[in-house]
């Protein structure tokens, strides 16, 4: 059994759903109540309270820990989820991570993050490390505007990053998940070219097939939309990648396809396949 955390999400429910057409027996964790996939087991829990997953442990071999908000909970102590794991049988564990770990290591989360990867190599589990870049959905920011007024607003138009489809994320968690030869890999992923927001803008035009204006925010107007539902330091730092990539984050990754044997899908897939949220 393979138990997944965050299963409602972005990069959750596409691997719940991969994970139960492969054939695997799934736990999907979340902290509220969703539909998932036919056949897969819903449990909600909350990770910021380890000892709540103890009985969604027991008898797994594998765990996907996203840990998302839960990471900057007051009190919470995401490496206590990993010795759960460890307590419990676990085998095998795969860590959400971020890119920015390695690219802009001193933020406070960043921090945070990269002393949860040292528990993980440290647990005695068998263990891989996702590191994501910028993610295509991050673009559903814009549906309202779109749908309402044909408009993407987004600061530094003309600056771009090589964004990832977050459903790739998956598929390579899906891989680590079940497959030994991933065994201790640390994989930087991320999408197939670097694209801009006004780019972005252009592809979801595309797919739609009407017109779609772009326009460019000021860093303190895109702060205050952002901050509405994260935390003021993390909108600084996405603020700060998305103004100034470094050279590493403008570079694209081959991980995704020394996993799933292609290359990831572009923003223009994403687009398309999602067309139906900007409508």
């Amino acid at each position: 059994m393979i138990v997944v955390t965050g299963a409602t999400g972005n990069i959750g429910r596409p691997l719940t759903q991969a994970l139960a057409d492969a054939g695997q027996e799934v736990t999907a964790v979340s902290r509220h109540a969703a539909p998932v996939p036919a056949g897969v087991r819903h449990v909600v829990a909350d990770l910021a309270a380890p000892d709540s997953l103890k009985p969604v442990l027991t008898g797994a071999k594998a765990l996907f820990l996203l840990l998302s908000g839960d990471l900057h909970a007051v009190g919470a102590n995401p490496a206590d989820v990993v010795r759960a794991a460890a307590q419990a049988g676990v085998r095998r564990l795969v860590l959400l991570s971020t890119q920015g770990v390695a690219t802009r290591p001193f933020g406070t989360t960043r921090i945070k993050m990269l002393a949860l990867e040292d528990v993980v190599r440290k647990s005695g589990l068998d263990w891989a490390i996702l590191r994501p870049g910028g993610f295509a959905t991050n673009a559903l920011w814009w549906a309202e505007s779109v749908r309402t007024r044909q408009l993407v607003a987004a600061p530094f138009g003309d600056t771009g990053v090589p964004i990832i489809d977050p459903t790739d994320i998956a598929e390579v968690a899906a891989a680590c998940l079940v497959d030994d030869r991933h065994t201790g890999g640390v994989y930087t992923l991320t999408g197939p070219e670097v694209i801009t927001p006004r780019g972005q803008t252009e592809a979801i035009a595309a797919a739609l097939g009407t017109p779609v204006r772009f326009h460019e925010l000021t860093r303190a107007e895109a702060k205050a939309y952002m901050t509405q539902s994260m935390p003021g330091e993390l909108a600084d730092d996405t603020l700060d990648i998305l103004s100034a990539p470094s050279e590493a984050e403008l570079q694209i990754s081959p991980d995704v396809e020394r996993v799933l044997g292609r290359v990831p899908r572009s923003f223009g897939e994403w687009a398309a396949r999602n067309v139906e949220a900007f409508r």
